[in-house]
């Protein structure tokens, strides 16, 4: 039993931890605010609402607005995949009266983009009136993009205005209202619906909505940009060419998926959709793309937003498929067709309107671009709808129970989403097990074994590393330290699978076999260095060998290291995450170097060190190593084998340990020990092992004496057992 707390007791202290808690996050950043840099007339805060994760502004004892936090009330992750977090104050009159980004973790900021441009866009939502936004659907006011940061704005945007229209009707203010729906009959999808017969009938009755703009339209629109640029750059091609024909329809209606996708691909949807969720097929052609290439490096469709009253959807590329034709007789040629998928938790209702935004770009310098929105409005036709007796509902409540289901059953659909990285991760850390458990038949091939080893590391820095960002950092340690401060809570480790699966395995493989299961295999960093000391082995580059006395004095560096990081989280866990850029992680896998120079001429410099010294980063400088090399003296079995010989007189190991980790005198330092097995290796090598050579030399003698009869097995067995 004791053993059992203690195992999940190491589990929450090395999973990915985020500042999660029953608390909300504006109680978590409100005591740091400072009023004045949100209101500038205010002079104080006022108490939380216990109902409502809301706090009065205060001018002179008198309430002139209310503060919030964008992440209580809507879904705010970022580029980062983590959450953008931003302090919002609204007035009386349902005008925001003051805006500030107090936490984020976008790379954006670090590969050229000051961060301070990215705090003034946040800023200038200050004057938004969200009574005007209450009545558009969120579009009466122009989105500020900035170049090569589009999905970051995107999501501060929708954050700002989802979250401040559900404050504001709560509160009711500028007379807005939490509105309800009036009892009665409803509508819901009719399943028994007639299909279209053909293309024009489609696009007649409304089943598929249609914007078409020409190059005329799209130069007109630019011409009104406040930025003259925009107005000089326009597009040369004759006015009638079509910048973009682009036809939408929402498939997850059965008629209509049946008419347009075809039996089969209609069948491969209701696969892929589940419970509650919808979708919409998208066709396009001409000059402009609506999908744009950005989704291949972020994730997200930049172009598009599907926008239904304060519901915005931006799909990313697990919510996409490709289509392959459309089933209509009549149907154009298109250049793209695509399915995206709804998602059920976002409230999305099928039944009412919605549009789709286009954002469009125009370039107006060698990396900065100007843009602007049109909108494809859809309603599904009466035909496909039927009412349905319903009871009087409360929308508001409605919205609640939805946000909240959303954060209750968000880790749920992001394991469905990864399921592919999942399931190879699982095959990973299950083959990997298997070698360390049965070691001794694994090594007993030295050529087969090594072939693998480069294999592994090849899929560990690949798919685990620059695919799956699956990359631990010491910057997870320091966030749990925090966490632990104000709550703790499982449900945040989730929103990462491949992270707390790693996390949980690190965990349990530190009892078993110390720190070098992660290190040695499953860290993409640590391949990275491997695979490239072992290019330049091929290339005959020199391998240096530190001199022990110096090797063992440069040891201490990395546990330095990670005890100076970690006092400064005590005080500050964002100023810890600074410093921890000593790992070169985000670099060199998250960002796959595409970052600041400095940066870049760090990692660079590491790999190139490594080159003669191998592993030289792991060996002397991470302090996720140290980190996890503190409790790996608890582990509970020595797993790697040794002869009464090693150390004294063979030094055969000790020499050719790849990082140095075992002692002239023969013992392996397991806090060093990367477990590469190549000790192993040489443990049973008939041609390098000292040992093994003279066994076999003495069984070979006793065989050809006269009388020698054969050694048999179990004798042999026997002789290359001992430890």
């Amino acid at each position: 039993m004791k053993l059992f707390r203690l195992v999940m007791l190491l589990c929450a202290s090395l999973c990915l931890a985020y500042s999660a808690s029953a608390t909300s996050v504006l109680q978590q950043y409100l005591p740091a605010a400072k009023v004045s840099d949100l209101v500038p007339d205010a002079d104080g805060f006022g108490p939380i609402r216990a109902d409502l994760a809301a706090a009065p502004v205060l001018k002179g004892g008198e309430t002139v607005g209310w503060v919030f936090a964008t992440s209580d009330f809507v879904g705010t992750t970022g580029y980062s995949g983590k959450p953008i977090h931003t302090l919002v104050a609204v007035g009386l009159d349902a005008k925001i009266i003051g805006v500030q980004l107090v936490k984020h973790s976008e790379p954006i900021v670090l590969i050229g983009i000051p961060e301070a441009k990215v705090k003034a866009l946040v800023s200038a939502y200050t004057g938004l009136d969200l009574v005007a936004e209450a009545k558009s659907g969120g579009t009466a006011h122009d989105v500020d993009i900035i170049s090569g940061a589009t999905v970051t704005v995107m999501v501060i945007d929708d954050s700002i205005v989802r979250s401040g229209l559900k404050v504001a009707r709560a509160l009711g203010l500028g007379g807005l209202a939490p509105e309800s729906e009036q009892s009665g009959p409803r509508l819901t999808v009719d399943l028994d619906a007639a299909s279209p017969s053909d293309w024009i009938e489609a696009e007649g009755d409304g089943t598929i909505r249609r914007l078409s703009l020409d190059v005329a339209q799209v130069n007109a629109a630019f011409a009104e940009h406040a930025d003259a640029r925009a107005r000089e750059r326009a597009l040369t091609e004759p006015p009638e060419t079509a910048f973009i024909d682009m036809h939408v329809a929402l498939v997850s209606v059965p008629s209509i998926g049946k008419a347009l996708l075809g039996q089969a691909e209609q069948a491969n949807l209701g696969t892929w959709l589940k419970e509650g969720e919808n979708a919409i097929a998208i066709a396009g052609r001409g000059l402009y793309s609506f999908k744009g290439s950005g989704y291949v490096r972020g994730g997200i469709f930049d172009r598009i937003v599907l926008i239904q009253d304060d519901v915005s959807v931006r799909f990313r590329d697990r919510d996409h498929r490709r289509l392959g034709g459309i089933a209509l007789s009549g149907t154009p040629e298109f250049t793209e067709m695509d399915v995206f998928r709804i998602p059920a938790n976002v409230g999305f209702d099928p039944t009412k309107p919605f549009r789709i935004q286009l954002l469009a770009h125009r370039e107006v310098g060698p990396i900065e671009k100007v843009f602007h929105t049109f909108d494809l409005g859809y309603q599904l036709p009466q035909k496909y709808l039927k009412a349905v007796a319903q009871p009087a509902v409360e929308v508001a409540s409605v919205a609640d129970r939805d946000e909240g289901s959303a954060q209750a059953d968000l880790w749920k659909r992001i394991w469905r989403d990864k399921t592919l990285e999942i399931t190879v991760l699982g095959a990973m850390l299950f083959v990997l097990t298997g070698v360390f458990f049965f070691q001794t038949y694994a090594v007993r091939n030295a050529r087969a074994f090594s072939i693998f080893r480069i294999a592994f590391l090849m899929v560990t820095l690949v798919f685990l590393g620059w695919y799956a960002n699956a990359q631990l950092s010491v910057v997870n340690l320091m966030a749990l330290f925090g966490s632990l401060v104000t709550g703790f809570s499982w449900q945040a480790f989730l929103l990462d699978p491949l992270t707390f699966i790693l996390w949980f395995s690190v965990a349990a493989a530190l009892l078993f076999w110390g720190r070098g299961a992660y290190c040695g295999w499953l860290c993409p960093f640590g391949a990275l260095q491997e695979l490239t000391n072992q290019i330049a082995r091929k290339l005959h580059i020199p391998q240096w060998t530190l001199p022990w006395g110096l090797h063992e004095r440069l040891w201490p560096l990395k546990y330095m290291i990670f005890l100076g990081l970690f006092g400064v989280s005590l005080m500050s866990v964002e100023q810890a995450e600074h410093l921890a850029e000593i790992e070169p992680f985000k670099t060199a896998i998250i960002l796959k170097f595409i970052r600041a120079w400095p940066f870049v001429a760090y990692a660079v410099a590491l790999l190139v060190a490594g080159l003669f010294v191998e592993r030289f980063y792991c060996r002397y400088l991470c302090p996720l190593g140290a980190a996890l090399a503190i409790p790996a003296r608890m582990r509970m079995f020595d797993w790697l084998k040794r002869y009464h010989e090693c150390g004294n007189p063979c030094q055969t190991c000790s020499n050719q340990c790849p990082v140095q980790a075992i002692h002239k005198t023969g013992e392996i330092n397991p806090n060093e020990c990367i477990n590469c097995l190549h000790c192993q290796v040489l443990y049973q090598s008939e041609t390098v092992c000292p040992v093994v050579i003279k066994k076999m030399k003495s069984r070979a003698k006793l065989a050809a004496s006269p009388g020698g009869a054969p050694i048999s097995q179990s004798a042999a067995k026997s002789n290359r057992s001992q430890i």
